[in-house]
């Protein structure tokens, strides 16, 4: 069997609402179970490095950025891709907090995804006959992403992710895991809180999400702008990679500084 080779990803904090002590422990989970959890299932590997502030990411590398949200990804120039062209995530820790949500799930959710389909291009055609079907977007945390479903490794919690077997629809219910947790009995099922992106080829109208639940899902769950969702409608032809590290430094300092005036702003009112 041949070696399973990592890819190498780099953390980085660029949130003002996470201390690099904040981080730490998660790189630390998110470690295992990529290695003990993930590879596991779909044969893919990594090593994770936290980059300290004042550090540059090693060329070559994935990355794994730590934001506020959407508006802080813009004013950093994070984008669609690193500078050299390779796969980048964006956990919007802001947004989590500010609905309650759990940041270390999402950066699990997100670190996952990017491993599955680096690309955000790769889907499973479900057809129904010679001109119709549906293709389904190969993500691995969406259709059991919810917080209520994660697993805890030491004190971080986690998200469930799905296995192959969750996207090949011949599987009969019941018959093999479908996802880490056992949550999910059957193929394509959504479990709630999930979702998983939909293409119907024979009516041309684009992507959209089927959930779990018959109502539309809360404006907090659509998705932030640059996120996977986001990206997965955007022609890659559109993709814009990010400024370089140093760049994104130089901002990070002075977005910090304009959130901290502002909050001196709002105490002194």
């Amino acid at each position: 069997m041949p070696k399973i080779r990592p890819i190498q990803i780099s953390i980085i904090n660029a949130s003002t609402v996470l201390s690099d002590k904040d981080v730490h422990p998660v790189v630390q989970a998110l470690q295992h179970q990529v290695t003990n959890d993930f590879r596991p299932a779909w044969g893919v590997d990594a090593e994770l490095k936290f980059i300290p502030e004042g550090h540059v990411p090693p060329a070559g590398t994935w990355w794994l950025t730590l934001l506020d949200d959407s508006d802080q990804a813009g004013a950093l120039g994070y984008h669609d891709l690193t500078p050299d062209g390779l796969p980048i995530g964006k956990v919007f820790a802001g947004t989590d907090l500010k609905f309650g949500s759990s940041w270390s799930v999402t950066a699990s959710h997100e670190l996952l995804e990017m491993l599955g389909d680096p690309n955000i291009n790769l889907t499973v055609l479900v057809q129904t006959n010679d001109t119709a079907g549906t293709l389904y977007a190969y993500e691995v945390c969406d259709a059991c992403e919810d917080d209520s479903l994660g697993y805890n490794i030491g004190s971080v919690l986690v998200s469930d992710f799905v296995f192959p077997s969750w996207f090949e629809n011949f599987r009969a219910q019941g018959s093999t895991q479908f996802d880490q947790q056992e949550a999910i009995d059957a193929p394509l099922k959504l479990v709630a809180g999930g979702y998983i992106g939909a293409f119907d080829i024979s009516a041309g109208s684009g992507w959209h999400q089927v959930t779990a639940q018959t109502r539309a899902k809360e404006t907090a769950r659509r998705g932030n702008v640059g996120s996977r969702r986001e990206r997965r409608g955007v022609p890659r032809s559109q993709w814009v990679p990010s400024v370089m590290h140093e760049e994104i430094t130089r901002r990070a300092e002075q977005y910090r500084s304009r959130v901290h005036e502002i909050q001196q702003r709002r105490a002194a009112a």
